[in-house]
C-alpha cells in the first residue's frame, strides 16, 4: 500500500486547509502541514469518506429496453419488473448491476445498501449475482445486501425459505414490503422474526402512496420497540407522510424517533410514481424529512432505481438526489444544504449502521469533490475528481477544460495518480 499525503484539502467539519497522511491503508494524520516526499495536491477540494447509497436496487437496474412504459404507475412498475426478473439469468443481473456499480464509483460512492428480490420466480439468481459483485468490487465500494421480499410473504409461501437461504449464505440484512402483502402486519412480524433470528438489521419499503390513512409505520414501530431493535430498522419511501397534517407528521416523527427507525426518501422514484391522478397542482409526494429530523429521526436520501419502470433515468449520482431534494423541499441556506449533503454521505452511512469519518486511524476511504464545502457541493453538483479505498486509488476524473480559439487550450489536470 502506498504512503502519501493529500495536501490542501478542505474537510466538512474543519475550517481552512488540511493535509491528510495515508499509510498502510489508513488515515495516519490530519494536520495543517505534513512533510512528505509523496504529496498529492488537492487544491482546496473537499475530502470526505465518499457517498453512501442507502437504498438502491442493483438487481433490477437498466431494464427499460425490456419494459412497457406506455402506462407508468406503481402497479405497472411492479408487474413489468416481475416479468423481467423471472427471465433474467444470474449473468444478466451481474452485468447490469456491475454497470451501475461502476457508475456509482465514478460518482464518488464508497458504500451502498442494495436490495435483492427473492421469490419463486427470481429464485436466488439475483442474490448469487450480487454476492459475486460484492466480492469483485470490494476494492472500490462496500456493498450491503438486503434479502428482500418484494412480492409479499403470506401470499408467497415459498419466499421465506429463500430469504433464510440468503441470510445463511452472506446476506447482510433482510427486508420486506408490507403494502404488497394481504397481511401487512403479519409481513412486518415475519421479517423482524428473521432479523432477530439472524441478528441483522431490517429495511422496509412502506407507505408508498398519498393516502394519509392506513399507515404501516405504527405496526413497524410497535414491533421494533417490543423486540428492542431500536437503531436496527429503516424504512424507505414513506410518501404517505406528505399527505398527512403537520400534527400527524410530528406525532409520527416522535413515534419513529422513539423506536429508533430511520427514514430514506427516494426523490426520483417518489416524484415519478406518485401524484399521477392529480389534474393540477401535482403533489411532490416526498417524505417531509425536515420535520422528521426535527423530531429526532435519522434521515437519508438515495437513488432507489436506475433506469427501470420505477425510475426511468439516473446515473447513480447520490449528490444529484441531494440537489433534487433540496430544490423540492425549498431548502436554500448553507446549513440546510449541508444537511442534504450529510443525507447522502455520513448521515446515510450511519443510518445503515456503517458510520464513517475522516479521523486518524480510520480506513483511508477518501473522495475529493470539486467544491470547498458541502453546501457548495450540493448547490453546484460538484464533480468528484478522485477516490481511494483503504488507501488505494480507485478512480480519477480530470477536470474538463475549454479548447480556446487561436490554439490556446487548458490542459486537464492529471495530478490524482
Amino acid at each position: 500500500m502506498k504512503t502519501f499525503v493529500l495536501s490542501g484539502t478542505h474537510l466538512p467539519d474543519r475550517d481552512g486547509a488540511w493535509d491528510i497522511a495515508v499509510a498502510s491503508g489508513r488515515v495516519a494524520g490530519i494536520e495543517r502541514h505534513i512533510p512528505s516526499d509523496a504529496r498529492v495536491a488537492a487544491d482546496g477540494m473537499l475530502a470526505f469518506p465518499g457517498f453512501c447509497e442507502a437504498h438502491i436496487h442493483l438487481d433490477k437496474a437498466l431494464i427499460l429496453d425490456r419494459c412497457d412504459m406506455c402506462a407508468p404507475s406503481l402497479a405497472s412498475a411492479v408487474t413489468e419488473t416481475a416479468r423481467v426478473k423471472a427471465e433474467a439469468s444470474e449473468q444478466d443481473v451481474y452485468e447490469r448491476a456491475a454497470r451501475v456499480i461502476e457508475m456509482a464509483i465514478l460518482q464518488g460512492t464508497t458504500l451502498m445498501r442494495s436490495f435483492v428480490e427473492l421469490d419463486p420466480r427470481a429464485g436466488t439468481r439475483g442474490f448469487d449475482a450480487l454476492m459475486r459483485l460484492k466480492r469483485d468490487y470490494a476494492w472500490a465500494v462496500e456493498i450491503q445486501i438486503c434479502a428482500f421480499a418484494q412480492e409479499g410473504l403470506s401470499n408467497e409461501p415459498k419466499t421465506e425459505p429463500l430469504l433464510v437461504h440468503a441470510l445463511e449464505n452472506g446476506a447482510d440484512l433482510v427486508g420486506g414490503c408490507p403494502y404488497r402483502d394481504p397481511d401487512p402486519r403479519g409481513h412486518v412480524r415475519r421479517i423482524l422474526d428473521l432479523a432477530e433470528s439472524f441478528g441483522t438489521h431490517a429495511d422496509f419499503h412502506v407507505d408508498f402512496d398519498l393516502d394519509p390513512d392506513g399507515s404501516d409505520l405504527p405496526a413497524i414501530a410497535a414491533e421494533t420497540e417490543r423486540r428492542g431493535m431500536q437503531g436496527r430498522v429503516v424504512v424507505g419511501h414513506a410518501t404517505k407522510l406528505s399527505a398527512m397534517t403537520l400534527k400527524a407528521v410530528d406525532r409520527t416523527g416522535r413515534m419513529l424517533a422513539d423506536a429508533g427507525i430511520g427514514v430514506v426518501a427516494l426523490p426520483s422514484t417518489d416524484l415519478f410514481l406518485t401524484g399521477r391522478e392529480a389534474e393540477r397542482l401535482v403533489p411532490r409526494g416526498l417524505a417531509p424529512l425536515e420535520r422528521l429530523a426535527a423530531a429526532g429521526v435519522q434521515t437519508a436520501l438515495a437513488s432507489n432505481n436506475i433506469q427501470n419502470p420505477f425510475t426511468p433515468y439516473g446515473d447513480a449520482n447520490a449528490l444529484r438526489m441531494a440537489n433534487l431534494y433540496a430544490n423540492l423541499a425549498h431548502l436554500a441556506s448553507d446549513a440546510e444544504l449541508a444537511t442534504c449533503f450529510d443525507r447522502v454521505a455520513g448521515g446515510a452511512a450511519a443510518l445503515i449502521g456503517r458510520p464513517r469519518a475522516l479521523t486518524v486511524g480510520a480506513p483511508a476511504d477518501i473522495v475529493l469533490l470539486d467544491a470547498s464545502e458541502p453546501a457548495a457541493a450540493v448547490r453546484g453538483l460538484a464533480e468528484p475528481r478522485a477516490g481511494w479505498r483503504n488507501g488505494t486509488q480507485t478512480f480519477r476524473r480530470p477536470e474538463a477544460r475549454l479548447m480556446r480559439p487561436g490554439g490556446a487550450r487548458d490542459e486537464p489536470g492529471d495530478q490524482y495518480r
